[in-house]
Protein backbone atom coordinates (compact mmCIF):
# COMPACT_ATOMS: atom_id res chain seq x y z
CA UNK A 1 0.00 0.00 0.00
CA UNK A 2 2.78 2.65 1.31
CA UNK A 3 4.79 1.54 -2.48
CA UNK A 4 1.93 2.09 -4.80
CA UNK A 5 1.10 5.79 -2.81
CA UNK A 6 5.13 6.29 -3.25
CA UNK A 7 5.07 5.93 -7.22
CA UNK A 8 1.42 7.56 -7.29
CA UNK A 9 3.44 10.85 -5.97
CA UNK A 10 6.46 10.31 -7.91
CA UNK A 11 4.77 9.60 -11.12
CA UNK A 12 2.96 13.35 -10.24
CA UNK A 13 5.99 15.51 -9.40
CA UNK A 14 7.63 14.21 -12.95
CA UNK A 15 5.02 15.41 -14.68
CA UNK A 16 4.98 19.21 -12.39
CA UNK A 17 8.41 19.00 -13.43
CA UNK A 18 7.96 17.86 -17.32
CA UNK A 19 6.15 20.91 -17.61
CA UNK A 20 8.12 23.54 -16.34
CA UNK A 21 10.76 22.17 -18.36
CA UNK A 22 8.60 22.84 -21.26
CA UNK A 23 7.56 26.15 -20.62
CA UNK A 24 11.01 26.82 -20.11
CA UNK A 25 12.11 26.28 -23.92
CA UNK A 26 9.02 27.98 -25.29
CA UNK A 27 10.54 30.27 -27.51
CA UNK A 28 9.58 33.70 -25.91
CA UNK A 29 9.43 37.22 -27.06
CA UNK A 30 12.05 39.95 -26.57
CA UNK A 31 10.70 42.77 -24.08
CA UNK A 32 10.20 45.95 -26.46
CA UNK A 33 12.66 48.27 -25.57
CA UNK A 34 11.82 51.96 -25.51
CA UNK A 35 14.28 54.36 -26.62
CA UNK A 36 14.20 57.53 -28.04
CA UNK A 37 14.21 57.96 -32.19
CA UNK A 38 17.72 59.57 -32.92
CA UNK A 39 15.96 60.66 -36.46
CA UNK A 40 17.02 64.27 -37.05
CA UNK A 41 14.44 66.27 -39.84
CA UNK A 42 16.62 67.13 -42.94
CA UNK A 43 16.68 70.77 -43.13
CA UNK A 44 19.45 71.12 -45.72
CA UNK A 45 18.46 72.63 -48.80
CA UNK A 46 18.93 70.50 -51.93
CA UNK A 47 20.01 72.81 -54.10
CA UNK A 48 21.11 76.12 -52.38
CA UNK A 49 24.66 76.97 -51.52
CA UNK A 50 24.70 75.51 -47.26
CA UNK A 51 27.44 76.33 -44.74
CA UNK A 52 28.99 73.00 -44.28
CA UNK A 53 28.57 73.36 -40.95
CA UNK A 54 28.11 76.20 -37.94
CA UNK A 55 27.86 79.59 -39.31
CA UNK A 56 28.25 81.84 -42.14
CA UNK A 57 26.17 85.27 -43.26
CA UNK A 58 27.54 88.05 -45.91
CA UNK A 59 28.44 86.73 -49.45
CA UNK A 60 31.79 88.41 -50.75
CA UNK A 61 31.65 89.35 -54.29
CA UNK A 62 32.41 86.34 -56.38
CA UNK A 63 35.27 86.21 -59.28
CA UNK A 64 36.34 84.28 -61.63
CA UNK A 65 39.49 82.99 -62.63
CA UNK A 66 41.59 80.15 -63.79
CA UNK A 67 38.04 78.40 -65.06
CA UNK A 68 36.42 78.84 -61.62
CA UNK A 69 34.02 81.38 -59.45
CA UNK A 70 35.86 81.64 -56.58
CA UNK A 71 33.50 82.67 -53.01
CA UNK A 72 34.61 83.70 -50.30
CA UNK A 73 31.91 84.28 -47.06
CA UNK A 74 31.64 85.18 -43.84
CA UNK A 75 32.44 81.75 -41.16
CA UNK A 76 32.14 81.38 -37.69
CA UNK A 77 33.04 77.83 -36.78
CA UNK A 78 32.98 78.54 -33.25
CA UNK A 79 29.02 79.29 -33.40
CA UNK A 80 27.08 79.17 -31.57
CA UNK A 81 29.23 79.36 -28.39
CA UNK A 82 32.18 81.71 -29.40
CA UNK A 83 32.08 85.41 -31.82
CA UNK A 84 34.20 86.22 -34.49
CA UNK A 85 33.79 85.69 -38.53
CA UNK A 86 36.91 84.50 -41.24
CA UNK A 87 36.39 83.93 -44.99
CA UNK A 88 35.22 80.40 -45.95
CA UNK A 89 36.46 80.15 -49.04
CA UNK A 90 34.41 77.76 -51.88
CA UNK A 91 34.38 77.06 -55.84
CA UNK A 92 32.10 76.55 -58.77
CA UNK A 93 32.22 76.25 -62.25
CA UNK A 94 28.65 76.57 -63.03
CA UNK A 95 27.38 78.69 -59.78
CA UNK A 96 25.50 75.69 -58.79
CA UNK A 97 27.47 72.69 -57.58
CA UNK A 98 30.15 74.25 -55.09
CA UNK A 99 33.45 72.69 -53.48
CA UNK A 100 34.41 73.44 -50.33
CA UNK A 101 38.00 74.98 -50.16
CA UNK A 102 38.25 75.85 -46.16
CA UNK A 103 39.20 79.05 -44.78
CA UNK A 104 41.16 81.12 -46.57
CA UNK A 105 41.73 84.27 -44.19
CA UNK A 106 41.66 83.20 -40.65
CA UNK A 107 40.07 85.38 -37.61
CA UNK A 108 42.06 86.64 -34.77
CA UNK A 109 45.82 85.94 -36.73
CA UNK A 110 46.72 89.54 -36.72
CA UNK A 111 46.55 91.76 -33.64
CA UNK A 112 43.00 93.58 -34.90
CA UNK A 113 39.74 91.99 -34.45
CA UNK A 114 37.87 89.02 -36.69
CA UNK A 115 37.48 89.14 -40.29
CA UNK A 116 34.64 91.23 -41.26
CA UNK A 117 33.07 91.91 -44.84
CA UNK A 118 35.29 93.40 -47.56
CA UNK A 119 36.28 92.51 -51.48
CA UNK A 120 38.87 91.05 -53.20
CA UNK A 121 40.06 91.91 -56.78
CA UNK A 122 42.25 90.75 -59.45
CA UNK A 123 45.59 93.03 -59.39
CA UNK A 124 46.49 92.00 -63.15
CA UNK A 125 48.91 94.76 -63.05
CA UNK A 126 50.26 94.45 -60.06
CA UNK A 127 49.42 97.71 -58.99
CA UNK A 128 50.03 97.12 -55.08
CA UNK A 129 53.58 95.19 -55.45
CA UNK A 130 52.43 91.62 -54.76
CA UNK A 131 53.01 90.37 -57.99
CA UNK A 132 51.18 89.96 -61.23
CA UNK A 133 47.71 88.47 -61.01
CA UNK A 134 47.79 88.67 -57.16
CA UNK A 135 44.33 88.70 -55.62
CA UNK A 136 44.09 92.03 -52.95
CA UNK A 137 41.28 91.81 -50.32
CA UNK A 138 40.61 94.86 -48.71
CA UNK A 139 38.04 93.91 -45.47
CA UNK A 140 36.44 95.60 -42.61
CA UNK A 141 38.62 94.59 -39.03
CA UNK A 142 37.39 96.54 -35.45
CA UNK A 143 40.41 98.49 -34.21
CA UNK A 144 43.00 96.45 -31.45
CA UNK A 145 42.55 100.11 -29.68
CA UNK A 146 38.61 101.12 -29.48
CA UNK A 147 37.27 98.60 -31.89
CA UNK A 148 36.87 101.28 -34.27
CA UNK A 149 35.95 100.18 -37.72
CA UNK A 150 39.27 100.13 -40.24
CA UNK A 151 40.04 99.06 -43.51
CA UNK A 152 42.75 96.14 -43.82
CA UNK A 153 44.29 94.85 -46.71
CA UNK A 154 45.18 91.19 -47.23
CA UNK A 155 46.60 89.52 -50.18
CA UNK A 156 47.18 85.86 -51.68
CA UNK A 157 49.90 84.46 -54.05
CA UNK A 158 48.61 81.08 -54.16
CA UNK A 159 45.42 81.75 -56.30
CA UNK A 160 43.08 82.31 -53.54
CA UNK A 161 43.95 79.55 -50.97
CA UNK A 162 45.67 81.31 -48.39
CA UNK A 163 45.81 85.28 -47.62
CA UNK A 164 48.69 86.87 -45.76
CA UNK A 165 48.22 90.31 -44.34
CA UNK A 166 49.93 93.28 -45.66
CA UNK A 167 50.34 94.94 -42.07
CA UNK A 168 49.05 95.22 -39.04
CA UNK A 169 48.10 99.31 -39.49
CA UNK A 170 45.00 99.80 -41.37
CA UNK A 171 45.41 101.12 -44.95
CA UNK A 172 42.07 102.89 -44.25
CA UNK A 173 42.26 104.26 -40.61
CA UNK A 174 38.91 105.34 -39.04
CA UNK A 175 37.99 109.01 -39.55
CA UNK A 176 36.07 109.38 -36.74
CA UNK A 177 32.59 107.68 -37.18
CA UNK A 178 30.69 104.70 -36.17
CA UNK A 179 30.10 102.84 -39.44
CA UNK A 180 32.99 102.51 -41.83
CA UNK A 181 32.89 99.46 -43.28
CA UNK A 182 32.12 96.76 -45.88
CA UNK A 183 34.67 98.08 -49.09
CA UNK A 184 33.60 97.17 -52.47
CA UNK A 185 36.23 97.65 -55.08
CA UNK A 186 36.49 97.46 -58.44
CA UNK A 187 38.76 98.89 -61.34
CA UNK A 188 37.74 101.69 -63.28
CA UNK A 189 39.22 101.41 -66.76
CA UNK A 190 38.44 104.88 -68.10
CA UNK A 191 40.47 106.42 -65.42
CA UNK A 192 42.85 103.84 -64.76
CA UNK A 193 42.58 103.66 -61.49
CA UNK A 194 41.11 101.38 -58.28
CA UNK A 195 37.79 103.18 -56.86
CA UNK A 196 36.26 101.56 -53.44
CA UNK A 197 32.70 102.83 -52.04
CA UNK A 198 32.06 102.24 -48.54
CA UNK A 199 29.33 101.84 -46.14
CA UNK A 200 29.14 105.01 -43.89
CA UNK A 201 26.23 104.99 -41.58
CA UNK A 202 23.02 106.30 -44.53
CA UNK A 203 25.83 107.80 -46.46
CA UNK A 204 27.87 105.71 -48.75
CA UNK A 205 31.30 107.02 -49.44
CA UNK A 206 33.80 106.64 -52.48
CA UNK A 207 37.28 106.59 -52.36
CA UNK A 208 40.12 106.36 -55.36
CA UNK A 209 43.47 105.11 -54.89
CA UNK A 210 46.49 103.90 -58.05
CA UNK A 211 47.56 100.96 -55.94
CA UNK A 212 45.06 99.83 -53.55
CA UNK A 213 47.12 101.03 -50.45
CA UNK A 214 46.65 104.67 -50.21
CA UNK A 215 43.22 106.03 -50.56
CA UNK A 216 41.61 109.46 -51.16
CA UNK A 217 37.98 110.13 -50.47
CA UNK A 218 36.17 111.73 -53.46
CA UNK A 219 32.31 112.33 -52.38
CA UNK A 220 30.05 111.13 -50.79
CA UNK A 221 26.52 109.97 -51.92
CA UNK A 222 23.30 110.09 -48.98
CA UNK A 223 20.96 107.35 -48.90
CA UNK A 224 17.16 108.74 -48.50
CA UNK A 225 14.07 106.58 -47.23
CA UNK A 226 16.82 103.66 -47.39
CA UNK A 227 17.50 103.62 -43.25
CA UNK A 228 20.88 101.99 -42.39
CA UNK A 229 23.01 100.55 -45.24
CA UNK A 230 25.31 98.08 -45.45
CA UNK A 231 27.42 95.88 -48.83
CA UNK A 232 27.52 98.86 -51.19
CA UNK A 233 28.30 98.22 -54.38
CA UNK A 234 28.76 99.80 -57.71
CA UNK A 235 28.62 98.39 -61.36
CA UNK A 236 28.47 99.73 -64.68
CA UNK A 237 25.36 97.72 -67.01
CA UNK A 238 23.84 98.01 -70.27
CA UNK A 239 19.80 98.59 -70.80
CA UNK A 240 17.78 96.90 -73.20
CA UNK A 241 17.89 100.01 -75.17
CA UNK A 242 21.72 100.13 -75.89
CA UNK A 243 21.92 102.46 -73.14
CA UNK A 244 24.69 102.85 -70.77
CA UNK A 245 23.74 102.86 -66.56
CA UNK A 246 26.12 102.84 -64.07
CA UNK A 247 24.05 101.12 -60.82
CA UNK A 248 24.44 101.85 -56.72
CA UNK A 249 23.29 99.32 -54.63
CA UNK A 250 23.36 98.29 -50.82
CA UNK A 251 21.46 96.24 -48.32
CA UNK A 252 19.62 98.74 -46.85
CA UNK A 253 16.69 98.81 -44.17
CA UNK A 254 13.48 100.52 -45.93
CA UNK A 255 11.38 98.93 -42.63
CA UNK A 256 10.48 102.41 -41.21
CA UNK A 257 9.04 103.59 -44.23
CA UNK A 258 7.32 100.46 -44.89
CA UNK A 259 10.19 99.57 -47.73
CA UNK A 260 11.68 95.94 -47.68
CA UNK A 261 14.94 95.26 -45.86
CA UNK A 262 17.38 93.78 -48.88
CA UNK A 263 18.79 95.27 -51.66
CA UNK A 264 18.25 99.19 -52.84
CA UNK A 265 19.54 100.05 -55.83
CA UNK A 266 19.68 103.59 -57.54
CA UNK A 267 20.51 103.84 -61.47
CA UNK A 268 22.82 107.43 -62.90
CA UNK A 269 25.71 108.15 -63.71
CA UNK A 270 29.46 107.86 -62.30
CA UNK A 271 32.45 110.48 -63.74
CA UNK A 272 35.02 108.45 -61.55
CA UNK A 273 34.71 110.53 -58.47
CA UNK A 274 31.43 111.16 -57.61
CA UNK A 275 27.37 109.04 -58.62
CA UNK A 276 24.48 111.11 -59.88
CA UNK A 277 21.43 109.52 -59.36
CA UNK A 278 18.35 109.49 -61.86
CA UNK A 279 15.99 109.11 -58.79
CA UNK A 280 16.49 110.08 -55.26
CA UNK A 281 14.17 107.32 -53.72
CA UNK A 282 15.36 103.83 -54.64
CA UNK A 283 13.89 100.65 -56.08
CA UNK A 284 14.61 96.93 -54.88
CA UNK A 285 16.21 94.17 -56.22
CA UNK A 286 13.65 91.62 -53.93
CA UNK A 287 10.94 92.31 -51.72
CA UNK A 288 10.89 89.58 -49.27
CA UNK A 289 12.42 89.12 -46.08
CA UNK A 290 15.52 87.03 -46.58
CA UNK A 291 17.78 89.05 -48.93
CA UNK A 292 20.58 90.28 -47.02
CA UNK A 293 24.07 91.20 -47.98
CA UNK A 294 23.75 91.03 -51.89
CA UNK A 295 26.42 90.96 -54.17
CA UNK A 296 26.45 91.14 -57.71
CA UNK A 297 29.49 89.95 -59.94
CA UNK A 298 30.46 89.81 -64.02
CA UNK A 299 29.88 87.15 -65.82
CA UNK A 300 33.54 85.60 -66.25
CA UNK A 301 32.45 83.64 -69.58
CA UNK A 302 31.66 86.45 -71.05
CA UNK A 303 33.99 88.80 -73.11
CA UNK A 304 30.94 91.58 -72.71
CA UNK A 305 30.27 92.16 -69.55
CA UNK A 306 27.92 94.91 -69.66
CA UNK A 307 24.48 92.80 -71.06
CA UNK A 308 24.30 90.95 -67.63
CA UNK A 309 25.63 90.53 -64.38
CA UNK A 310 24.70 87.54 -61.84
CA UNK A 311 23.57 88.17 -58.24
CA UNK A 312 23.57 86.06 -54.92
CA UNK A 313 22.48 87.18 -51.20
CA UNK A 314 22.51 85.68 -47.32
CA UNK A 315 18.76 84.26 -46.96
CA UNK A 316 18.19 85.51 -43.33
CA UNK A 317 17.50 88.61 -41.15
CA UNK A 318 18.82 90.25 -38.27
CA UNK A 319 15.32 90.05 -36.79
CA UNK A 320 15.71 86.69 -36.20
CA UNK A 321 19.31 85.03 -37.46
CA UNK A 322 19.08 82.86 -34.81
CA UNK A 323 15.46 80.98 -35.07
CA UNK A 324 16.66 78.28 -37.72
CA UNK A 325 15.89 74.48 -37.28
CA UNK A 326 18.75 74.09 -39.64
CA UNK A 327 20.50 74.27 -35.92
CA UNK A 328 19.07 70.86 -35.58
CA UNK A 329 21.24 69.57 -38.90
CA UNK A 330 24.61 72.00 -36.95
CA UNK A 331 24.93 74.69 -38.95
CA UNK A 332 23.09 78.06 -39.78
CA UNK A 333 23.55 79.50 -43.30
CA UNK A 334 22.07 79.08 -46.63
CA UNK A 335 22.68 81.25 -49.50
CA UNK A 336 19.79 82.57 -52.46
CA UNK A 337 20.16 80.66 -55.73
CA UNK A 338 22.33 82.88 -57.78
CA UNK A 339 20.65 85.32 -60.15
CA UNK A 340 20.96 86.44 -63.53
CA UNK A 341 20.20 89.99 -63.60
CA UNK A 342 19.68 92.45 -66.39
CA UNK A 343 18.72 96.01 -66.58
CA UNK A 344 15.48 97.00 -68.80
CA UNK A 345 13.84 100.15 -69.69
CA UNK A 346 10.49 100.61 -69.85
CA UNK A 347 8.02 104.01 -69.68
CA UNK A 348 11.66 105.94 -69.09
CA UNK A 349 12.55 103.77 -65.94
CA UNK A 350 15.52 101.80 -66.28
CA UNK A 351 15.33 98.80 -63.37
CA UNK A 352 17.03 95.50 -62.91
CA UNK A 353 15.27 92.40 -63.76
CA UNK A 354 16.05 88.70 -62.25
CA UNK A 355 16.01 85.09 -63.87
CA UNK A 356 17.21 82.16 -61.87
CA UNK A 357 20.57 80.90 -63.28
CA UNK A 358 20.03 78.95 -66.70
CA UNK A 359 21.92 76.07 -65.00
CA UNK A 360 19.75 75.51 -62.17
CA UNK A 361 18.08 73.44 -65.03
CA UNK A 362 20.53 71.01 -65.39
CA UNK A 363 19.54 69.81 -61.77
CA UNK A 364 15.92 68.51 -63.32
CA UNK A 365 14.68 65.06 -62.71
CA UNK A 366 11.47 64.85 -63.68
CA UNK A 367 9.17 67.34 -64.92
CA UNK A 368 5.23 67.26 -63.89
CA UNK A 369 2.53 69.32 -66.53
CA UNK A 370 -0.67 70.67 -66.36
CA UNK A 371 -2.22 72.44 -69.88
CA UNK A 372 -4.98 74.31 -67.97
CA UNK A 373 -7.54 74.40 -65.08
CA UNK A 374 -10.01 76.65 -64.30
CA UNK A 375 -10.44 77.77 -60.40
CA UNK A 376 -13.09 79.28 -58.83
CA UNK A 377 -12.13 77.82 -54.72
CA UNK A 378 -9.74 76.24 -54.80
CA UNK A 379 -7.77 72.70 -56.58
CA UNK A 380 -5.18 70.16 -54.92
CA UNK A 381 -2.79 68.97 -57.78
CA UNK A 382 -1.98 65.38 -57.75
CA UNK A 383 1.77 67.46 -58.29
CA UNK A 384 3.42 67.13 -54.86
CA UNK A 385 6.99 67.71 -53.66
CA UNK A 386 9.59 69.84 -51.82
CA UNK A 387 12.67 71.05 -53.98
CA UNK A 388 11.28 71.76 -57.26
CA UNK A 389 10.29 74.34 -60.10
CA UNK A 390 7.06 75.62 -60.66
CA UNK A 391 5.96 77.87 -63.48
CA UNK A 392 2.64 78.52 -64.46
CA UNK A 393 0.84 81.80 -66.17
CA UNK A 394 -2.49 83.21 -63.94
CA UNK A 395 -5.17 85.68 -65.67
CA UNK A 396 -8.76 86.47 -64.33
CA UNK A 397 -11.15 89.31 -64.81
CA UNK A 398 -13.07 89.22 -61.72
CA UNK A 399 -11.24 87.49 -58.55
CA UNK A 400 -10.11 89.12 -55.80
CA UNK A 401 -7.13 87.32 -55.06
CA UNK A 402 -5.40 84.31 -56.63
CA UNK A 403 -2.60 81.84 -56.33
CA UNK A 404 -0.87 78.58 -55.28
CA UNK A 405 -0.45 77.04 -51.88
CA UNK A 406 2.91 75.43 -51.57
CA UNK A 407 4.09 73.03 -49.35
CA UNK A 408 0.55 72.61 -48.04
CA UNK A 409 -0.35 69.33 -45.05
CA UNK A 410 -2.40 66.48 -45.85
CA UNK A 411 -5.44 68.52 -43.45
CA UNK A 412 -4.97 71.40 -45.50
CA UNK A 413 -3.51 73.73 -42.54
CA UNK A 414 -0.53 74.67 -43.46
CA UNK A 415 0.91 75.82 -46.27
CA UNK A 416 3.08 78.99 -47.84
CA UNK A 417 1.02 81.58 -49.57
CA UNK A 418 1.95 83.17 -53.25
CA UNK A 419 -0.43 85.07 -55.35
CA UNK A 420 -2.13 88.34 -56.49
CA UNK A 421 -4.28 90.14 -54.45
CA UNK A 422 -5.94 92.04 -57.22
CA UNK A 423 -8.21 94.01 -55.15
CA UNK A 424 -4.92 95.39 -53.27
CA UNK A 425 -2.81 95.74 -56.30
CA UNK A 426 -0.11 93.69 -54.85
CA UNK A 427 2.13 90.57 -55.37
CA UNK A 428 2.67 88.54 -52.05
CA UNK A 429 3.79 85.59 -50.36
CA UNK A 430 2.65 84.62 -47.32
CA UNK A 431 4.53 82.14 -44.34
CA UNK A 432 2.03 82.91 -41.71
CA UNK A 433 0.05 79.20 -42.02
CA UNK A 434 3.65 77.08 -41.64
CA UNK A 435 6.45 77.47 -39.46
CA UNK A 436 8.94 80.32 -40.24
CA UNK A 437 11.43 81.88 -38.25
CA UNK A 438 9.45 85.15 -37.13
CA UNK A 439 8.48 84.43 -33.72
CA UNK A 440 7.13 87.50 -33.15
CA UNK A 441 4.55 87.25 -36.22
CA UNK A 442 5.30 91.21 -37.79
CA UNK A 443 7.11 89.59 -41.44
CA UNK A 444 4.98 86.76 -42.34
CA UNK A 445 3.32 88.49 -45.44
CA UNK A 446 5.90 89.97 -47.84
CA UNK A 447 4.05 92.53 -50.79
CA UNK A 448 5.21 94.11 -53.76
CA UNK A 449 3.24 96.66 -56.18
CA UNK A 450 1.76 94.79 -59.19
CA UNK A 451 -0.71 96.34 -61.35
CA UNK A 452 -3.77 93.95 -61.31
CA UNK A 453 -5.71 95.87 -64.36
CA UNK A 454 -3.32 93.78 -66.70
CA UNK A 455 -5.10 90.76 -65.56
CA UNK A 456 -2.54 88.31 -65.84
CA UNK A 457 0.91 87.13 -64.27
CA UNK A 458 3.55 84.18 -65.11
CA UNK A 459 4.84 83.61 -61.82
CA UNK A 460 8.30 81.43 -61.43
CA UNK A 461 8.81 79.54 -57.89
CA UNK A 462 11.77 77.96 -56.56
CA UNK A 463 10.69 75.59 -54.12
CA UNK A 464 13.41 74.09 -51.47
CA UNK A 465 13.27 72.19 -47.86
CA UNK A 466 13.84 75.92 -46.32
CA UNK A 467 13.01 78.14 -48.73
CA UNK A 468 10.66 79.94 -51.27
CA UNK A 469 11.90 82.16 -53.96
CA UNK A 470 9.16 83.69 -56.15
CA UNK A 471 10.35 85.74 -59.94
CA UNK A 472 7.00 87.44 -60.61
CA UNK A 473 6.66 88.83 -64.53
CA UNK A 474 9.47 89.59 -66.01
CA UNK A 475 11.77 89.42 -62.44
CA UNK A 476 11.04 93.28 -61.66
CA UNK A 477 9.72 91.60 -58.30
CA UNK A 478 11.35 88.94 -56.59
CA UNK A 479 10.80 87.42 -52.87
CA UNK A 480 12.43 85.82 -51.28
CA UNK A 481 11.78 83.84 -47.71
CA UNK A 482 13.42 81.36 -45.79
CA UNK A 483 10.55 78.51 -43.97
CA UNK A 484 10.51 75.59 -42.24
CA UNK A 485 7.37 73.52 -43.26
CA UNK A 486 7.20 70.16 -41.57
CA UNK A 487 8.92 67.19 -44.34
CA UNK A 488 5.70 65.91 -45.26
CA UNK A 489 3.78 68.78 -46.04
CA UNK A 490 4.52 68.75 -50.11
CA UNK A 491 0.64 68.91 -51.50
CA UNK A 492 0.29 71.98 -54.42
CA UNK A 493 -3.37 73.91 -54.56
CA UNK A 494 -4.54 76.10 -56.57
CA UNK A 495 -7.13 79.07 -55.50
CA UNK A 496 -8.94 81.69 -56.05
CA UNK A 497 -11.02 83.71 -54.31
CA UNK A 498 -14.05 85.90 -55.29
CA UNK A 499 -14.09 85.12 -59.14
CA UNK A 500 -12.24 82.27 -61.09
CA UNK A 501 -9.06 82.42 -62.30
CA UNK A 502 -7.32 80.16 -64.65
CA UNK A 503 -4.08 78.59 -64.81
CA UNK A 504 -2.45 77.46 -67.88
CA UNK A 505 1.13 75.89 -68.63
CA UNK A 506 1.77 74.51 -65.40
CA UNK A 507 4.72 72.96 -64.96
CA UNK A 508 6.28 71.09 -62.01
CA UNK A 509 10.69 70.43 -62.50
CA UNK A 510 11.41 68.25 -59.78
CA UNK A 511 15.44 69.20 -59.01
CA UNK A 512 17.73 66.44 -57.73
CA UNK A 513 19.99 67.89 -54.51
CA UNK A 514 23.58 69.40 -55.60
CA UNK A 515 24.75 67.97 -51.95
CA UNK A 516 26.80 64.34 -52.14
Amino acid sequence: MTYKKTCKWSAVFLIFLGILLFIDLWPKEEPVKKSKSTHKPDYRAAYHFTAPDKWKNDPQKPIYFDGEYHYYYLYNGDYPNGNGTEWRHAVSEDLVHWTDEGVAIPKYTNPNGDIWTGSFVIDKENTAGFGKNALVAIVTQPSAKDKKQEQHLWYSTDKGKTFKPYTADPIMPNPGTNDFRDPKVIWDDQDHKWVMVMAEGTKIGFYESDNLKDWQYTSGFITKQAGMIECPDLYMMRASDGTTKWILGASANGKPWGKPNTYAYWTGGFDGKEFSADQTEPQWLDYGFDWYGGVTFEDGKDTDQLNKRYALAWMNNWDYANNTPTRKNGFNGTDSIVREIRLQQQDGTYSLVSQPVEALQQLSASTDEVKELSVSGSKTLSITGDTYQLDMDLSWSDMKNAGVRLRESADKKRHIDVGIFAEGGYAYINRAFTDQPDKSKRFVESKAPYDSSKQNVHLKILVDKTTIEVFVGDGKTVFSNEVFPKSEDKGITLFSEGGSASFTNIKVKHFDTIHQ
